[in-house]
């Protein structure tokens, strides 16, 4: 596909970037749209992103613009694709764009390029009579915008400041074709029937109160799934050698300042007064971490050092950005910190990368990986980013990974790999991640004696798999659809008396199912029993469901409905809870 650069020049580009120059002109396209149905419109920013595009716009008091207004709005955009508008593009010094800017009264492109640097080329892009502060590229011409579709309006702060006002952000997707765009339908509509929010309401899973957004409150049920997935943690963490630790969820600012948090995180810290002195709610477990590294002397022989810590904690997030339990402001991260010599970094980088891996096979999840390597600001030798790199790079090998490679992404305190999960409907997520660390060591004086007597500093690797139980848990509730397997199910086995005469019987066998560790319930309401069969199935989602009626009763056997298959059989119990016992301890599905 061919695209216009805002220097002026024609090329094709790769198709993987042919999305993004498509969402990023439906922006403008749209931008075009509303500036003509809503002539007193001010328009902010409208990027592309990774699932479609936006347009911040500043409307009139007492203008909106709803999800009632999209078919005017749709039916605007598919006039100016029929109108094939040439897309041009021009340059202006900074006083001029101002200027030209000011003349079209649009307030927040003049304060965006007083933003820019000195010597930033400021680029426009033309449509007909719509013009775009803009670097570009863009399709050549509107018709080259084949489908689209305007999914959402919210509220949005500019430039994310709430103290700044609020804009009317309008979303929508784009896409090559007809067909792409009747798939992402198809997938929409399957989110939806997923949705963690939902899904987790009916199953009594978790919620949310206004009286803390953000923060989850896990119910019974939720807490059953959560201590499910914090025990097979557990057990990988011992399998693979991790001490484990806690680490306080309050720690005092001179800590903080130490880490560097207090000057480049605290907006998003939780900050309180304790005697008097400045302390904060960790965003994060790493400093910790380094003090419990740095509570006794250090040998080599004590590396590498592996703390694996389910810890608790707290950032600060735009309550227009908060979404169920994949955006919080309270969260558990499966986090772990190695302290590793220079010469260890290959071994324990592959052997984290074993462990992450697990993770993922375990529920199935495909992912891709991906190399970040130096960026240009960034502490630490020459010598000790060409030796962590060439460490990383040789793990990946020696696992045979395919991976993408990342320049100058790195953090600045060191090179990293990040592990992009795809879920059943097609989106990707970042999840896992090995970060190395020569910062931190750094600020908090971390270090060991070696075999030669000499004091070094130690390399940190900061490791998570799952990202945090609470978006890794609404991941599972949408990959599973609440159907979760058995190990992982708040109720693994449901027990449904056909009518009072087999109560007793079905709380015997509850009893014994109990006692062997099973996670069941007894159904015990006055109602027909295919009321039951389709409650349990369709909202409690349950693996399996043991229907006793007087023939089950008097045979001392259990009706056996297996959720898989949909079929009943009927069995001893004493010869079935083997079998989902063993089902359970070796976590199939």
């Amino acid at each position: 596909m061919k695209v216009l650069f805002n220097d002026g020049h024609v090329d094709e580009i790769p198709q993987e970037e042919e999305l993004h120059v498509i969402r990023h002109s439906a922006a403008h396209i749209m931008a075009q749209a509303i500036k003509r149905l809503y002539p007193e419109a001010d328009f902010a920013y409208g990027p592309a992103t990774d699932n479609g595009f936006y347009y911040d716009i500043d409307l009139p008091e007492g203008q909106k613009i709803s999800e009632d207004d999209f078919p005017a709005i749709e039916a605007e955009m598919k006039k100016i694709v029929k109108e094939n508008l040439k897309f041009e593009t021009y340059e202006l010094s900074r006083e001029d764009a101002i200027k030209h800017m000011e003349e079209r009264g649009e307030k927040y492109k003049v304060e965006h390029i007083g933003d820019l640097d000195e010597d930033a080329r400021i680029t426009f892009y033309k449509q007909g009579e719509y013009v775009d502060m803009c670097v570009g590229p863009h399709l050549m011409y509107t018709k080259a915008l084949k489908a689209f579709k305007l999914t959402g309006v919210s509220g949005a702060y500019w430039k994310g400041d709430s103290n700044n006002k609020m804009l009317t952000r309008i979303n929508g997707v784009a896409f090559r074709n007809k067909d792409e765009l009747t798939e992402y339908e198809r997938l929409l509509a399957e989110a939806e029937k997923r949705d963690h929010r939902k899904i987790g309401k009916e199953m009594e899973l978790f919620m949310m109160s206004e009286a803390g957004p953000g923060f989850p409150f896990w119910l019974p049920n939720g807490m059953r799934v959560r201590n499910a997935l914090m025990q097979y943690w557990q057990e990988m963490q011992d399998k693979f050698g991790y001490e484990q630790v806690q680490t306080p969820i309050i720690l005092s600012r001179s800590l903080w300042e130490t880490s560097g948090h207090w000057d480049h995180y605290k907006e998003n810290m939780y900050t309180t007064l304790i005697d008097d002195e400045d302390y904060a709610v960790k965003p994060m477990n790493c400093p910790g971490a380094c003090l419990i590294y740095k509570s006794r002397p250090r040998s080599y022989r004590d590396l590498p050092l592996k703390l694996a810590e389910a810890g608790l904690d707290h950032r600060h997030e735009l309550k227009g950005a908060l979404h169920g339990l994949f955006r919080v402001r309270e969260f558990t991260q499966d986090d772990a910190h190695l302290f590793i010599t220079p010469e260890q970094i290959t071994d324990q980088v592959t052997d984290t990368m074993h462990l992450i891996t697990a993770y993922y096979q375990q529920f199935g999840f495909p992912y891709k990986v991906e190399l970040s390597t130096r960026p240009e600001d960034s502490m630490g030798s020459d010598e000790d980013w060409e030796r962590a790199e060439e460490g990383l790079k040789k793990a990946l090998e020696t696992m045979g990974v395919e991976y993408t490679l990342n320049p100058g992404d790195g953090a600045f305190y060191g090179p990293k790999i990040d592990f992009h999960l795809q879920d059943c409907l097609g989106r990707t997520w970042q999840c896992g991640t090995i970060q190395l660390d020569f910062q931190l060591p750094h600020n908090f004086q971390l270090e060991y004696v070696d075999s030669d007597g000499s004091k070094k500093q130690p390399i940190m690797i900061h490791r998570a798999g799952f990202g945090s139980f609470e978006r890794f848990t609404g991941m599972l509730i949408e990959q599973y659809e609440g159907k979760f397997p058995t190990w992982l199910s708040p109720c693994q086995v449901k027990v449904l008396p056909v009518s009072e005469k087999t109560r007793e019987y079905a709380n015997e066998v509850a009893s014994k199912l109990r006692d062997a560790g099973i996670r069941v319930k007894v159904d015990e309401r006055d109602e027909k029993i295919g009321y039951k069969i389709r409650e349990a199935r369709s909202i409690d989602r349950v693996p399996y469901m043991l229907i006793l009626g007087e023939k089950e009763r008097d045979n001392v056997t259990v009706s056996v409905r297996d959720r898989a298959t949909n079929e009943t059989t009927e069995r001893q119990l004493d010869e079935w809870l083997p079998e989902l016992l063993a089902e359970i301890k070796e976590r199939r599905g």
